[in-house]
């Protein structure tokens, strides 16, 4: 019989986070007005942006919020980089000449305000999709192409996420940490810092420059167990690669596949603190919103589906923690479940992000001029645990950091990392029932089917750009011991070649995982 001891309610902690996926995009249709006693959703709600004028057949109310209608918007990728998210939340470009730019080619402010004290009004989703998408397709878009960001996907479209929404908490002011994109903010979720770096690349930065400690050392000096789980078929950690400088010890001992996750919650055996990355490429499980576009519209191709791809693989984790039984280590009563995401990746948001506490209020400002003062923008985030009620919401302000703040808090792991972490409120409070509910009280989940087709296409058509790009760059850098020592440089390299060379850094560095075939 597994104990239900309430002290025991927080012995073991599983995040899985997936990829660009604001809470409006996601969650804001899960509660209807009077389902729940408050929820920031979408419902009952108007919710609009202008139109640029540029855009042919825009109705003069601008855009509104509506349903999506299928499991694929945004086509294409909406812009994540720091000046696309400004733009996104004060409505404007600053300067102009920002408009149609490629990020590389943006100057400073880099679309900040001319007001310092400027609230964003979060009106300029539609206006910044139109930019981003003529700079990167070429065209200016229809309405009907650029009304897309406006689109918040139904509980029917994401059975498996919204139905763990609904039946455990949900947090409807939980935001990232930084307003830009993936990198900074999975440095700040395990190193309450990104060292100063706001954008992606270029590759290579984060593997040679990112000296931050993080918690996962803090777990380690404790005595305590920690482990980073990744789909083999990505050949490399993202979060390795991130932290390199820091972690480069502890690659051939923790970390894992996938399927190690899955042996190790049926016999009871998680760490204390077990991290999941989906995987970021093919067979995308990550929920980005689909990549390639110019390449992927002029050959009239379908993309990869990655939300149902998403879906299945939560469904995978959830159920392994509901049915871990193991009377003894980890079980469904003492393990907390925590799905998120990095960042919201340009999707529509409503709900302004509030300021933040800078890492290191000494440190000088960062790239592009950024103080890390601003936080990102909300996230979609649950979390799953014996301990919740079902329909519960959380109204208070939450941060990625929280997690950092929960780890040390549980296991008295000293003081803050940075600033940051030290001001992010603790997730056990939420976990507050009085006895554990059994995991048969627990609802059953079923993702979708992703089509034949779309798989196959989506292993044919694997163009080396965006996170691939960005990946290999920092595992070269991390192979050579800084940037731009490579014997190989990775713009010179075919897809192939490309991925042959991945494939020989990530049996270099992951040996337990990538095994030679008898």
């Amino acid at each position: 019989m597994v104990a239900a001891d309430s002290s025991q309610r927080l012995d073991h902690v599983v995040v899985i986070m997936f990829e660009n996926r604001s809470f409006d995009n996601l969650l804001g249709y899960l509660y209807a007005p009077g389902e729940v006693p408050a929820f920031e959703g979408v419902i009952g709600r108007t919710l609009t942006n202008p139109v640029p004028p540029e855009v042919q057949g825009a109705p003069s109310a601008g855009a509104s919020v509506h349903p999506a209608v299928n499991t694929d918007s945004p086509d294409p990728d909406p812009g994540e980089e720091y000046p696309h998210i400004n733009t996104q939340m004060f409505g404007h470009s600053n300067p102009l000449e920002n408009r149609y730019r490629k990020v590389d080619e943006m100057v400073a402010p880099f679309n900040v305000p001319t007001d310092p004290a400027a609230i964003p009004t979060m009106t300029g989703f539609v206006e910044n999709y139109v930019e981003n998408f003529r700079a990167e397709m070429g065209w200016t878009p229809s309405f009907e192409q650029c009304n897309q960001i406006m689109a918040c996907h139904t509980p029917e479209q994401l059975p498996v996420l919204t139905t763990l929404a609904r039946n455990f908490a949900c947090f409807d002011h939980w935001f990232c940490e930084v307003p830009s994109q993936t990198y900074p903010n999975r440095s700040f979720f395990h190193a309450a810092t990104s060292s100063g770096f706001l954008l992606n690349g270029p590759p290579g930065k984060f593997a040679s420059g990112n000296n931050a400690p993080t918690i996962f050392e803090r777990l380690n000096d404790a005595g305590l167990r920690w482990r980073v789980y990744f789909d083999p078929e990505q050949i490399l950690s993202a979060t390795a690669l991130i932290h390199a400088r820091r972690l480069g010890p502890f690659l051939p001992t923790h970390f894992g596949s996938h399927a190690e996750f899955f042996e190790d919650a049926r016999n009871g055996t998680l760490p204390e603190y077990a991290f999941i990355e989906p995987n970021l490429f093919h067979p995308h499980t990550d929920m980005h919103p689909p990549g390639a576009g110019r390449v992927r519209h002029l050959l009239h191709l379908p993309p990869p589906d990655s939300i149902i791809g998403g879906e299945q693989l939560l469904a995978h984790v959830y159920n392994a923690v509901r049915s871990s039984s193991a009377a003894t280590g980890s079980n469904w009563s003492n393990t907390l479940l925590l799905i998120t995401f990095d960042e919201h990746g340009g999707t529509f948001d409503h709900v302004p992000p509030p300021p933040a506490v800078p890492p290191d209020s000494s440190a000088p400002a960062g790239e592009m001029g950024f103080r890390f003062d601003r936080s990102g923008i909300r996230i979609p985030t649950i979390a799953v645990s014996a301990w919740i009620d079902p329909k519960t919401v959380v109204h208070e302000t939450f941060r990625s950091t929280s997690m950092i703040q929960t780890l040390r808090t549980r296991w008295g792991l000293h003081g803050p990392l940075t600033q940051r972490d030290a001001s992010a409120p603790d997730i056990a409070p939420v976990l507050a029932r009085s006895s554990p509910r059994p995991p048969d009280e627990w609802p059953s989940v079923a993702a979708g089917h992703i089509p034949l087709s779309r798989r196959i296409i989506g292993a044919v058509l694997r163009p080396l750009a965006g996170l691939e790009r960005d990946l290999l760059g920092e595992a070269l850098a991390f192979e050579a011991g800084g940037p731009g020592k490579s014997r190989l440089r990775f713009e010179e390299l075919s897809h192939g070649a490309a991925h042959h060379h991945m494939k020989r850094v990530g049996s270099g560095m992951f040996p337990q995982i990538h095994r030679p075939r008898p």
